[in-house]
């Protein structure tokens, strides 16, 4: 074991030998390493509990975008530092600081949980670290608390949302109730309904909801059909959409009462909700079943290289990876140009397997969104519901 006085020694030889260093020119420059050394990249994603393969199918994508293009970025290798954020908001900041403190990362890439997300925005702004949002869709990060470092390549929480309402009302559909958990996502997605629903004329009955992750419906369920609307709206995800699902076709609705959502509602739960799924209607910025030669090509790829199929949150993260591509090469991997880097992000096109996007002036995508049904277990495209759908960015003050 080392005394503490030999220690002391090596402490003051090494700080010596670094000032001789400095006074003959030899450190190298903080701007020749950004420019050199491997880009450091933080993977804060869940790796853990509940939304543990989501994070697996992010980081699957991105690291095929990366691997399309020989696996660097603007020139420069690239060296993974990754933390599984356990979609626990209590670590939230604490696990971001891992990456930009202790790992020095230049790029934070995550994360799935809106909560969690917050506390990776905190340490962005904060620190100035690039900050990739592959999913989280709360309304903050791209609305009031917007940042110049801050870039989100899914959604907002409403815009799927947003695209329903008009599609409703051209069924015929014009009284609704609309469903949900009473938390931060159930509210936003609600904000993106109710808006583009009244907006086209409908009205809603009744705003229903109760507590997440409650999934006893069967009350809720009673009083949809004792007010006969002419169809039902909701945001449910996980296995409480699938038994929302399957509960509502066990309460004899499916069928009598048209049932919408957002299309986390049939997302990655199909197999779990079975017949009960069949005629669902949901509106989202993709779909498996997307006859474009892009998405074909994707899938294709996607399913090779991880002996998987991908879905909305696999394109995310490939998306997410198409983005900093274009960041990176446009400065040459020298992320010390954040003018010249956030200028190149915020004009990219990204030429997506969901279809082309654009980024908004408050970092949120400008995409299209798809109605969809479900039939025999795969949600159909029945056309796109909204065109280049803007999230509102409202308060976003990013000059």
């Amino acid at each position: 074991m080392k005394t503490s006085s030999t220690s002391r020694r090596q402490v003051l030889s090494r700080s010596a030998a670094l000032i001789g260093a400095a006074s003959t020119g030899l450190l190298v420059s903080e701007q020749a390493q950004a420019q050199t050394g491997k880009l450091r990249v933080g993977l804060m994603l869940p790796y853990t509990g509940t939304f543990a393969q989501l994070g697996v199918a992010i980081e699957n994508g991105f690291r095929l975008a990366i691997n399309e293009q020989g696996g660097k970025l603007g020139g420069r290798e690239i060296e993974f530092f990754k933390v599984d954020d356990e979609s626990e908001p209590s670590k939230g900041i604490e696990n971001a600081n891992k990456l930009v403190q202790r790992d020095k990362v230049d790029v934070i890439v995550g994360t799935v949980h809106s909560g969690v997300q917050m506390g990776i925005h905190k340490v962005a702004r904060d620190s100035g670290v690039l900050s990739l949002i592959p999913n989280a869709g709360v309304h903050a990060a791209t609305r009031a608390q917007c940042a110049p470092n801050v870039f989100r390549t899914s959604f907002s929480n409403s815009q799927p949302t947003r695209a329903l309402g008009a599609a409703m009302m051209a069924k015929g559909h014009k009284k609704a109730v609309w469903i949900t958990w009473k938390y931060a996502a159930g509210d936003e997605a609600f904000e993106g309904f109710k808006e583009s629903y009244t907006a086209a004329g409908g009205t809603i009955v009744k705003e229903l909801g109760l507590p997440f992750p409650n999934v006893e419906f069967q009350a809720l369920l009673t009083e949809i059909a004792a007010l006969k609307p002419d169809a039902v709206a909701c945001f449910f995800a996980g296995g409480g959409a699938a038994k929302f699902m399957k509960d509502y076709a066990a309460a004899g609705l499916q069928g009598k009462i048209p049932l919408y959502g957002s299309g986390f509602l049939t997302e990655g739960v199909l197999d779990a909700a079975g017949p009960a799924a069949n005629g669902v209607m949901t509106t989202l910025h993709y779909s498996d079943s997307l006859e474009t030669p892009r998405n074909k090509e994707f899938r294709l790829n996607y399913a090779k290289t991880f002996k998987l199929q991908p879905d909305v949150y696999a394109v995310q993260g490939y998306d997410t990876g198409l983005l900093l591509i274009q960041g990176m090469n446009a400065v040459k991997g020298d992320v010390t140009k954040k003018v010249e880097l956030y200028k190149a992000m915020e004009s990219a096109t990204i030429n997506s397997p969901r279809g082309k996007w654009t980024m908004s002036k408050a970092h949120n995508p400008v995409q299209d969104i798809y109605l969809r049904v479900v039939e025999n277990k795969e949600n159909k495209v029945l056309g796109v519901a909204a065109k280049a759908l803007a999230d509102s960015g409202a308060g976003c003050k990013i000059s």
